[in-house]
């Protein structure tokens, strides 16, 4: 279980079950069970307080706030998570895999690095957790990550049979027929938006997001790393985190572009980055953003062939992230079997729809 300090963050599920009363549900489950605890995991307590918080990390900034069935959803898969967070610890714990205070320090620092002390105090209190609060959180999160790695991860292995199979199997796949663009970008904008990170020098108006990109831009004339610069200035969510990095683009979508950027962009080669490119606001035709764009890679159309180390890489890749992600929901499945679970919340959803076990 993870919480996010990034905004918007939203995990609602669909979970109909014709439910008519969940307005009085926790009344009835404080009785029920003795207090707000909503399930029991080898008869360590999990409280609706602890489900709460996670709750109003993931629906804070959202303009829509679940209710009803939807937060009955959201509310009853955060439980689970936690369920499989309790029972992963205590397997953690047995094998001497927690993580240690040295280890959450250290990841810590590196999520705090693009911003400034009062930057990430800002995120904390505007997703009403507090720093010992997260700080518990990537415990948890690192020690999943030792334990899954002991016990699945490190045991994967993709033999060249394996690709070569996938290979012959999916040659179509690795026939490009089209060339395709690699691209990254850094964007900032003057609007005032909910969505935008709020990193180094926030630009709050035109003026102000001109004087920023033309900063970076000289730092990128200076030498300074793109995907660096991206993950500290860049104020597009979407891209930021991973460097800029956009992924690869068939050419038509790029040739469907606006003509600045795609003129811009198709003169580049591989390495290279544009001038700064404003983004028109296309009801008044004036900037509101300006970005700069990356060339990183370009692949030519046609058949890529077996010997390709790319090729190789990309199907051995997908094998293992497959091969991966059975096994690990064998192996949660696999813990559940083992542990004693009461799950309150779910019985007294069940219960007030009529359908109790």
């Amino acid at each position: 279980m993870t919480i996010s300090i990034q905004p918007g963050l939203k995990r609602v599920g669909m979970f109909v079950l014709g439910v008519c009363f969940l307005i009085t549900l926790w009344s009835c489950n404080r009785d029920s069970v003795g207090g707000d605890v909503m399930a029991s995991v080898n008869g360590r307590k999990i409280y609706r307080s602890e489900v709460d918080k996670y709750y109003t990390n993931q629906t804070a900034g959202s303009d829509q706030q679940p209710a009803g069935e939807q937060a009955a959803s959201l509310r009853l898969s955060i439980l689970n998570e936690l369920i499989e967070t309790e029972i992963l610890m205590r397997r953690a714990e047995k094998l001497g895999l927690l993580a240690t205070d040295d280890e959450v320090d250290r990841k810590l620092n590196e999520i705090k690095s693009p911003y400034t002390a009062e930057e990430f105090d800002k995120r904390l209190k505007e997703k009403k957790i507090s720093l010992e609060d997260f700080k518990r959180d990537l415990k948890r999160s690192l020690t999943r990550d030792k334990v899954l790695n002991k016990e699945i991860t490190s045991h994967i292995n993709i033999t060249d049979q394996d690709v070569s199979g996938y290979y012959n199997e999916h040659k179509a796949e690795f026939n490009l027929i089209e060339p395709q663009y690699h691209l990254a970008k850094i964007m900032v904008t003057g609007a005032v938006n909910a969505q935008a990170r709020n990193l180094q020098n926030k630009a709050q108006n035109e003026a102000e997001a001109r004087k920023k990109i033309e900063m970076i831009s000289n730092k990128l004339d200076s030498g300074d790393d793109f995907a660096t610069l991206a993950m500290n200035y860049s104020e597009d969510p979407e891209t930021a985190n991973n460097g800029g990095d956009l992924g690869m683009a068939p050419e038509s979508a790029l040739k469907s572009a606006d003509p600045a950027t795609r003129d811009a962009v198709m003169k580049l080669k591989p390495g290279q980055y544009t001038p700064v490119i404003p983004v028109l606001n296309p009801a008044n035709h004036q900037p509101y953003a300006y970005m700069i764009v990356k060339l990183i890679a370009k692949e030519p159309a046609g058949q890529r062939d077996l010997n390709d180390p790319r090729v190789q890489q990309a199907i051995r890749q997908q094998l293992r992230d497959r091969r991966e992600q059975l096994l690990k929901a064998a192996y949660y499945e696999s813990l559940r079997d083992d542990a004693k679970i009461e799950n309150y919340y779910a019985d007294e959803i069940l219960k007030n729809a009529g359908l109790a076990k």
